[in-house]
């Protein structure tokens, strides 16, 4: 295992724990994460952003399905499951329970996160908190 993979894989054990804190180690001071709003959001908007969604799917986890990697980059195909139990982009909280799958591509120096490319499904999980009809 890289040094680039362990950080990660130690990143994802931390928000398993819920500590996002330690989660957000992984990131460095001057990261640019793209793919979650705003372009690029940094550091500050990053613990915002992951504020807002541990708030909403509290105790939520993360699964990593395909994790490979090339020089300094990493790509990961993974899973955010939880439970809608607090308000999402103005969704009052449904109890449903939901899946999220993403993949991102993290470009790393010495096992630190400097820029980030992440697609989800947000229409599917818009779905399964009853934000949006099912597609036909």
């Amino acid at each position: 295992m890289t040094t680039n993979e362990a950080a990660l894989n130690e990143a994802i054990d931390r928000w398993n724990a819920g500590d996002l804190d330690g989660y957000l180690r992984i990131y460095a001071d001057d990261v640019q994460v793209h793919g979650f709003g705003p372009e690029p959001l940094d550091k500050v908007g990053v613990r915002g952003f992951y504020e807002a969604l541990m708030a909403s799917f509290p105790g939520s986890r993360i699964d990593l399905h395909d994790t490979f990697g090339s020089g300094d980059r990493i790509v990961s195909r993974f899973t955010l499951s939880g439970t809608h139990d607090g308000a999402f982009m103005g969704v009052p909280p449904t109890g449903n329970p939901v899946a999220l799958d993403g993949i991102t591509i993290l470009r790393m120096r010495d096992g630190v996160c400097v820029e980030r490319w992440s697609s989800t499904d947000m229409l599917g999980l818009l779905v399964q908190i009853g934000a949006m009809p099912a597609p036909a």
